[in-house]
């Protein structure tokens, strides 16, 4: 009769319990492992006889299938090095019977050790949802899998230490999630150290305080990058469910940085990066592997000399401003990764950079200027929320090198205007002023009738869209926010319009 072991699998982001089945027969030795699997899985079959016999296991010479159910799903990876190894030993009567409440991922080593993979956390959530209680984790990877609740979590450095536990002979212990310290008030880039720019460190708190997209147009040596840089630690921290959120997306691209920060991600791709580098797809996978889109959720994705992106890299940002997800399609499969960010463009206003700049330098051609700022189209503009011109400081402001307001205190007022928000929403699935809905810009964005006068003359003078109308409406509910107004004041509205081109 054939064993079960319970394991996991990966399908973009998601994670699906694998049965691991084996079935030990007569007839010519062989080891064929079936249920759609690729290269990587079918070589398991040479690490898993090495650990047995490095362990002074037998290894049974007879007729061993492994099937990987459901077998109408591609399997990846190394991750059922481990349930293979396990499913032989229980089957040839090695060990003792595996419980169902129990499952297990990891890769092998050919001495018998348990090697770290990728999306354990997205396993453990999907196998908390089918009823396993017991998850056992290479050591590595036990302290992102410990943040799904509801399910034991045990680490193992060899197949020793699991075999043991299955024997009743040494019970491993739960793995219990370490305290990191709290970095709650500690800014490494803080606002503090730049010199003057106050309309632009403005801009960037409305967008930190409504999540809004913005762009900085100026010369070189303005100080665009370095202030976008800062805009994280003006950020709120990731909550929980969005740190969750994160660690899925950066543990099944093999994020080598630390996976379970609570400081939102901050993207910045080189501008030779392709289309297929921005919205994902990279590597031999079968699945499309997230792009530096997604690699930005919940956080900030900085595109530094946007003009210089190519015109199919930036046009790829369409549909996940609006929809806050990107679906990548293959000829095989078809996968939806979130991609909800704030996107943050650095430019200069035109080729030389010094286009209406005080020193005269520029003497680009209008041709020029045109041609060089319209590589960023006008959808892609429509779904910018501020647009911010930063200047030159002057030898004086340096010279003074006056300390700025500190990120800490400016936190303190997005936080707050956060919190407005909370309150706003609290019945409804929009959670930022970017994200209230059309249905909702009414009930959320009234404007009284000096606003209304305002905005109408406005609308007429810039040739706005309707798109562009609503962002400007959900900058000013967030301005009117910072500034605590219940309702949307004229100087909330006109300062909104500001930050329109």
């Amino acid at each position: 009769m054939a064993i079960v072991v319970n394991s996991a699998g990966i399908y973009g982001i998601d994670g699906y319990k694998v049965l691991v089945e084996c079935e030990i027969s007569r007839g010519l030795p062989g080891f064929d492992v079936v249920g759609l699997p690729d290269a990587s899985v079918k070589e398991s079959r040479e690490r898993v006889k090495s650990a047995l016999k490095n362990y002074a296991f037998e290894y049974p010479v007879s007729r061993i299938t492994i099937n990987l159910a459901p077998a109408d799903i591609k399997k990846e990876g190394t991750v059922y090095d481990l349930p293979i190894l396990l499913a032989i030993l229980s089957r040839s009567n090695q060990i003792s019977k595996i419980n169902d409440n129990m499952a297990f991922v990891g890769e092998l080593s050919l001495n018998g050790d348990v090697r770290p993979i990728s999306g354990v956390l997205s396993m453990a959530l999907s196998l908390k949802d089918k009823g396993v209680k017991h998850f056992f984790v290479p050591f590595q990877n036990a302290y992102e899998a410990s943040f799904c609740e509801g399910i034991s979590i045990y680490a193992i450095n060899t197949i020793e230490d699991v075999i043991k536990h299955i024997n009743n002979e040494v019970k491993l212990e739960i793995f219990i999630k370490p305290k990191k310290e709290n970095n709650k008030n500690k800014f490494e880039l803080d606002f503090a150290d730049v010199v003057g720019q106050e309309n632009v460190k403005r801009a960037l708190e409305i967008c930190a305080a409504g999540m809004h997209n913005v762009i900085l147009s100026g010369a070189p040596g303005s100080g665009k990058s370095m202030m976008a840089k800062r805009l994280k630690g003006i950020m709120p921290k990731l909550t929980n469910d969005e740190l969750i959120e994160v660690i899925k997306i950066r543990s099944v691209s093999s994020f080598k940085e630390d996976s379970v920060s609570d400081v939102r991600p901050f993207r910045s791709p080189h501008h030779t990066v392709s289309a297929i580098g921005l919205t994902g797809g990279i590597g031999a996978s079968k699945f499309p592997r997230p792009g530096e889109i997604s690699l930005a959720h919940k956080g900030i994705l900085f595109l530094d000399e946007l003009p210089e992106f190519s015109k199919d890299a930036i046009e790829t940002l369409r549909a996940p401003l609006e929809d806050n997800e990107i679906t990548i399609s293959r000829v095989n499969t078809s996968v939806t990764y979130p991609s909800e960010f704030v996107l943050v463009g650095a430019m200069n206003p035109c080729k030389c950079g010094y286009y209406g700049d005080d020193s005269g330098k520029c003497k680009c051609s209008y041709e020029s200027i045109k041609r060089y700022t319209s590589k960023i189209s006008g959808p892609i503009l429509d779904r910018v929320d501020l647009f911010v011109d930063v200047k030159s400081i002057s030898f004086n402001e340096l010279s003074e090198r006056a300390k700025g307001e500190s990120s800490i205190e400016i936190l303190k007022r997005v936080m707050k205007a956060r919190e407005i928000q909370q309150l706003r929403f609290n019945n409804t699935n929009i959670k930022y002023n970017s994200g209230i809905t059309p249905d909702k810009m009414k009930e959320f964005c009234s404007l009284d009738e000096e606003c209304t006068l305002l905005i109408e003359r406005a609308f007429n003078r810039l040739g706005l869209t309707a798109r562009s109308y609503d962002r400007i409406l959900k900058v000013s509910r967030t301005i009117a926010d910072l500034n605590e107004n219940k309702d949307i004041q004229v100087g909330d509205l006109a300062e909104a319009l500001q930050y329109r081109k």
